[in-house]
């Protein structure tokens, strides 16, 4: 059987949604704060997102930016959000939880596929910041997770290639190894020589803001960040992506 290719977008508002799905991506990953590496969207975001026809939600469950070692108090926002997401009818959620010493959090990993039966899973890029990416792999294969995003415990996915065909050899079908960061409609060609059939993007581009008045005096937020600028998913820039993957996918049916 021939591999169907998916092109899956992360996406920081509702808005990026419908342009991803203007692009043709079969999938979003919804977040908020993106420049944390994105967190848990509002509870009318995911409602929103998930009314999107003929795209597939995943919701980011991460309660807050910085590492994956969470206080109890906020493991258990992170099962009330999977329970609020199961209810709201996604398609499925991502998170990662690490042990102190680098690993995957087994116990409280199970907890959360358990919370999570019937909807698709996603161990997010926690997976880069594991000690040992192989002994990872099999914990969250045995978890029963379906797929796991990485950059090759790099940077980017581009200088972790060699790393992900790694994995991709080892899964062996058991779980789905998914390239994110830096994977684009320039490199993602290379990243297909990994065997990978799932392709994690974020194309982004900036819209000016529609207020007639500006207050240049105030910032609200990072100091480099206009609040007079928009950053929302590039539909064009998804679109050369899944044409690549389209175009790859008829040269392997030849």
């Amino acid at each position: 059987m021939n591999p169907v290719f998916i092109t899956e977008v992360c996406v920081g508002s509702v808005r990026s949604a419908l342009e991803a799905a203007r692009g043709g991506a079969q999938r979003v990953e919804l977040c908020e704060n993106l420049l944390e590496g994105g967190t848990t969207p509002s509870a009318g975001s995911i409602y929103s997102c998930r009314a999107i026809d003929n795209l597939k939600t995943m919701v980011m469950i991460r309660p807050r930016g910085g590492d994956f070692l969470y206080t109890d108090s906020e493991f258990e926002i992170m099962i009330k959000d999977v329970a609020f997401a199961h209810q709201a009818g996604v398609h499925g959620v991502v998170f990662g939880i690490l042990t102190a010493d680098g690993r995957i959090d087994r116990e409280r990993m199970a907890r959360m596929v358990d919370q999570a039966k019937g909807l698709d899973i996603t161990c997010h890029r926690a997976f880069d910041m594991t000690r040992d990416p192989f002994e990872a792999l099999e914990t969250l294969i045995d978890l029963g997770i379906k797929r796991v995003l990485t950059s090759g415990h790099k940077p980017k996915a581009p200088q972790g290639k060699e790393l992900i065909n790694k994995l991709v050899q080892l899964s062996a079908g058991r779980i789905s190894i998914m390239p994110g960061s830096g994977v684009n409609e320039l490199t993602v060609g290379e990243l297909l020589e990994t065997g990978a059939t799932e392709f994690h993007i974020a194309p982004k581009k900036t819209t000016e803001s529609k207020m007639t008045y500006f207050n240049n005096a105030v910032n609200m937020g990072l100091p480099d960040l206009s609040e007079y600028e928009i950053t929302i998913t590039d539909a064009a820039r998804v679109t050369q992506v899944v044409n690549i993957l389209k175009n790859h996918s008829k040269t392997i049916i030849k």
